[in-house]
């Protein structure tokens, strides 16, 4: 399975990059698609950019350039459950666009008008394998399956916390993944996102971001390095 694999920021897919062999790189809409072999199969490593305009047309460039069959998301989140702590690790298995609202016309707070569907499924086989991955690689992480909630916004404030975990029930919080499968719901390809949990979302995230980023980094690139060994 040729994966293409997506990091919005270059501290989340530059471990990556490092270890991939025979790389070429192609520059499209600004953006910079490594082509090479990581543990000997073929992937395509990029750095989006944040958001989620950035994300759905990074997710489309991979499946017409490089004729990608599944697409991993890795990067960090901001946790919506005080169950899930920083340094835990989130599988998505759905995704909705918080932003998105459009009920006047008769639709939910999340639902995007004249889709069949209100949340983008991530891939099942991807996400079972990976949860068995964790338990071997980082047997000291815990692991969480479930709703992510994306938006073109950096979630700093409890009350909004609150209002996207009532709302939504989700996991964590971030700013590319829905529009990511939503990508790739319409390309039908299977997706996962993963997940690592740097910050509460809440009036500390500032100061948690800054401070856990790089052991949440380091825990979404190990997962990602062990799914594409052993696919």
């Amino acid at each position: 399975m040729k994966l293409g694999i997506i990091g919005a920021m270059a501290e989340e897919v530059a471990q990556l990059k490092e270890i991939m062999r025979q790389p070429e790189v192609t520059q499209i809409a600004g953006m910079d698609f490594y082509k090479g072999l990581i543990h000997n199969k073929e992937a395509v490593v990029v750095r989006s950019g944040v958001g989620k305009v950035n994300a759905a047309v990074c997710t489309q460039i991979l499946v017409d350039h490089f004729a990608v069959e599944a697409i991993v998301n890795t990067g960090i989140a901001g946790s919506l459950s005080n169950a899930i702590n920083i340094g835990d690790i989130v599988l998505a298995t759905d995704l909705v666009q918080h932003d998105v609202e459009a009920t006047t016309f008769g639709y939910q707070v999340g639902q995007i008008p004249q889709m069949k569907t209100f949340a983008f499924e991530a891939d099942e086989d991807l996400r079972k394998k990976v949860l068995e991955y964790c338990g071997q690689v980082l047997p000291e992480v815990r692991v969480h399956c479930g709703r992510i909630v994306s938006g073109d916004q950096f979630i700093s404030d409890k009350k909004k916390k609150q209002w996207l975990a009532e709302t939504f029930q989700g996991c964590c919080t971030e700013m590319e993944g829905a529009a990511i499968a939503q990508a790739a719901y319409l390309n039908q390809i299977p997706c996962l996102m993963i997940r690592s949990i740097s910050d509460k979302a809440d009036d500390s995230a500032q100061m948690d971001y800054k401070e856990f980023e790089k052991l949440a980094i380091r825990n979404s690139v190990v997962l990602t390095r062990t799914l594409i060994e052993r696919l």
